[in-house]
C-alpha cells in the first residue's frame, strides 16, 4: 500500500506554519435571477440532511440545491478557522436552510497534524462531522501548543513508525483523542479510524486530486458550482452566493 505520508510535510516547523492564502484570480459563478425557497420535506431540516459525496466531502443541505457551495479547508489552517467562525451559522441557518444553497466540505490535508483530525472528524459518519469539525477548528491553537511541546524528535520518531500506529501516537500526543472522546467518538472507535491506513490513503488521495483538478494552491478555496470562486472570507464568499442568486 502507498506510504500516506508521502504528499505531507515531516518537519513539526512546517506542519506549524500558517496556511497560505488561495489563489484570488478567478471571479466565479454568477445568476442573472433569484433562486427560488424550495421547502425541506415534512419534519425534516436541510440543515439535518448530511450525507457523503462523490468527491470524498460531505454535504450539508437540499441534493438538488441550485446552487452547491464547496469549501476546500484544512483543519490546521487558520483562515479555515476564521471562516468558520464568521460563516458557518449565518451559511446553515439563512442559505442551506432555505434548500437553495447545500455546502459541502472537502478536506484539503497538509500536514500529519491535520490529517489526523480530520480522520477523526470523520470517523462518527456523516452526520456529525459538521459540528464536529468546527469544534476542531476552535481547538486548533491546543493542538498547536501540544504539537510544540512535543518536539521535533518525538514528532519525528512517531512519523517513522508503522502506518497503523503513527496516526494513534500523534493524536494521543496532541490530546485529540480525548478531545473527540468528549464528543462522542469513543477512545477504541477514535483508534480504529486513526489505525485503518485506507481513511488516510482516501483524504491524501482526495487532496492531490483537487489540487490537480482545481489547481489548489492554499485554504479555503471555494467552488460554486463547480467553479472556483475568489474569496478567503465569509463576506466575500456571501457577495458571490447572492450573485449566483441566493438573495
Amino acid at each position: 500500500m502507498r506510504n500516506s505520508l508521502v504528499l505531507l510535510p515531516i518537519s513539526l516547523a512546517l506542519a506549524l506554519t500558517a496556511c497560505g492564502d488561495a489563489t484570488e484570480g478567478e471571479s466565479g459563478a454568477s445568476a442573472s435571477g433569484t433562486v427560488e425557497a424550495v421547502e425541506a420535506p415534512a419534519g425534516q431540516k436541510w440543515s439535518e440532511t448530511v450525507s457523503k459525496t462523490d468527491a470524498g466531502g460531505i454535504v450539508m443541505g437540499n441534493p438538488d440545491a441550485p446552487i452547491k457551495l464547496v469549501e476546500y479547508m484544512s483543519i490546521t489552517c487558520s483562515h479555515c478557522k476564521d471562516f468558520g467562525e464568521q460563516a458557518f451559522a449565518p451559511l446553515r441557518d439563512t442559505y442551506v436552510e432555505s434548500g437553495k444553497v447545500s455546502f459541502e466540505i472537502r478536506n484539503f490535508v497538509r500536514d500529519p497534524l491535520d490529517l489526523s483530525a480530520a480522520i477523526l472528524s470523520r470517523c462518527g459518519g456523516a452526520s456529525p462531522y459538521f459540528p464536529l469539525t468546527e469544534q476542531a477548528l476552535g481547538y486548533q491553537g491546543t493542538m498547536f501548543e501540544k504539537a510544540q511541546a512535543m518536539g521535533e524528535a518525538t514528532y519525528s520518531d512517531i512519523l517513522k513508525a508503522a502506518p497503523d500506529s503513527r496516526f494513534v501516537r500523534l493524536a494521543e500526543q496532541l490530546g485529540l483523542i480525548s478531545f473527540f472522546q468528549q464528543r462522542g467518538i469513543s477512545e477504541d472507535q477514535a483508534k480504529a479510524c486513526l489505525s485503518d491506513p485506507a481513511a488516510a490513503d482516501a483524504l491524501m488521495e482526495g487532496t492531490q486530486k483537487a489540487a490537480e483538478e482545481y489547481n489548489i494552491e492554499g485554504t479555503p478555496t471555494f467552488l460554486i458550482n463547480g467553479q472556483k470562486v475568489e474569496g478567503t472570507n465569509w463576506a466575500m464568499i456571501e457577495t458571490k452566493l447572492k450573485e449566483a442568486g441566493a438573495r
